[in-house]
């Protein structure tokens, strides 16, 4: 029971927010500790942990390369973009990046779109040039505002369209699980295809949330302008 301590660790130091990365580590030497490993032990297990997982180690080549098109301009060729699309909102973007995250997810492709390589650098930019040609310069909390939105539609199609695909990991897990545990023979297809419709309702709840979002704006910019009066 003492080895559930390492995860009041991990409630308080989310709850007093602290470096997620730093609370997780703590959280993992505590829980090896109380579970009867030597130092050397967990230092032994974060190693093998690190080496099993050396793709999640990928932004450290993502993140310079990304931070040297945005210093050459990528943000304001984006925006540029997005200025040719005239009838093309902040809203109507976004819910089409959603459209595009969820199928291309589904089809496997996990990596094409995504927060570091995608959110970032282009997805937000362009709907902030689309608001910015439709309501004028945007105040901080709405610019933040839309850019938590960019990031939930990546969030949300990623997480929804990945379950269509029938060799995602959690696919695999639940079969392998199922069939070992109750003897039973569950094929990945049936899963993926019970997982098509929460991910249409999924699309179209958040994307009318997305679309909601230009009058949102409209809102915003038409308080900011009365209170300039």
């Amino acid at each position: 029971m003492l080895v559930l301590l390492g995860v009041l660790v991990v409630v308080a130091g989310f709850a007093t927010r602290r470096n997620p990365l730093l609370v997780v580590g703590v959280a993992g030497i505590v829980t090896g500790l109380l579970g009867g490993l030597s130092p050397r032990e967990v230092l032994a297990a974060f190693g093998t942990g690190f080496a099993s997982s050396r793709a999640v180690t990928i932004f450290a080549i993502t993140l310079p390369v990304i931070g040297l098109l945005e210093h050459y301009g990528l943000q304001e060729q984006a925006r540029a973009l997005i200025a040719r699309f005239g009838r093309l909102t902040a809203g109507r973007f976004l819910a089409l990046y959603l459209l595009l995250r969820q199928i291309t997810a589904a089809l496997g492709l996990m990596s094409v779109f995504g927060h570091a390589q995608t959110v970032r650098p282009l997805a937000a930019p362009m709907a902030e040039g689309a608001a910015e040609r439709r309501h004028g310069p945007l105040s901080g909390p709405a610019r933040e505002k839309l850019r938590s939105f960019a990031a939930s539609a990546d969030n949300v199609g990623f997480f929804f369209g990945e379950d269509v695909f029938l060799a995602v990991g959690s696919i695999l897990l639940i079969t392998g699980f199922v069939n070992t545990t109750y003897h039973t023979h569950l094929e990945p297809l049936a899963l993926a295809l019970w997982a098509i419709p929460t991910a249409l309702c999924a699309l179209a709840v958040h994307g009318c949330r997305l679309l909601r979002l230009d009058r949102t704006l409209e809102q915003a910019a038409a308080g900011s302008a009365e209170a300039v009066k």
